[in-house]
């Protein structure tokens, strides 16, 4: 990974709130917390889980732009994101 790359996306960079939602349908019953929103460059969004993994202690992807965190983290997720800058909401039910 080429220099300045493992830096998350500046909060100001962001003009809509991100969402975070809890997933279940077609993960064997495993429950995972998808941040949506994130406007970034692919590297960006993979620092920003790598930080999100290790604030809390858990598994985590990037797959088709969005960030997934495993387990039921949404308000941890939306409680660091808004220390960290970013606006974020919880979403769905």
């Amino acid at each position: 990974m080429p220099p300045g790359t493992d830096v998350p996306p500046s909060p100001a960079s962001q003009t809509e709130p991100l969402r975070v939602y809890l997933e279940r349908k077609g993960r064997g019953g495993k429950s995972v917390s998808v941040i949506k929103g994130l406007q970034a460059h692919p590297d960006g969004k993979k620092a920003l889980m790598r930080i999100l993994q290790q604030k809390l202690g858990t598994g985590g992807a990037v797959k088709d732009g969005d960030i997934e965190i495993q387990g039921d983290q949404r308000d941890r997720i939306v409680a660091i994101l808004l220390e960290m800058g970013y606006k974020a909401k919880k979403a769905g039910g």
